[in-house]
């Protein structure tokens, strides 16, 4: 794992609610987008383009 994963900062939906539940989390840095499960915060990470993410974010929307 690259040393700047440690040093992102996560960010949970405002659709989260305190309760848990399935929710992820997103870190941004200005060419890569992370994202994991609130729930395994040590478990795996997607890392995906910002265009990606943009179109999974605008695909999201309309379901």
């Amino acid at each position: 794992m690259s040393r700047h994963i440690h040093e992102l900062v996560w960010f949970k939906s405002s659709y989260s609610g305190a309760q848990g539940g399935e929710c992820v989390e997103v870190a941004t840095r200005p060419d890569t987008v992370h994202i994991r499960d609130s729930k395994n915060t040590t478990g795996p990470i997607l890392t995906v383009t910002p265009d990606a993410w943009t179109q999974f974010v605008g695909f999201a929307a309309h379901r």
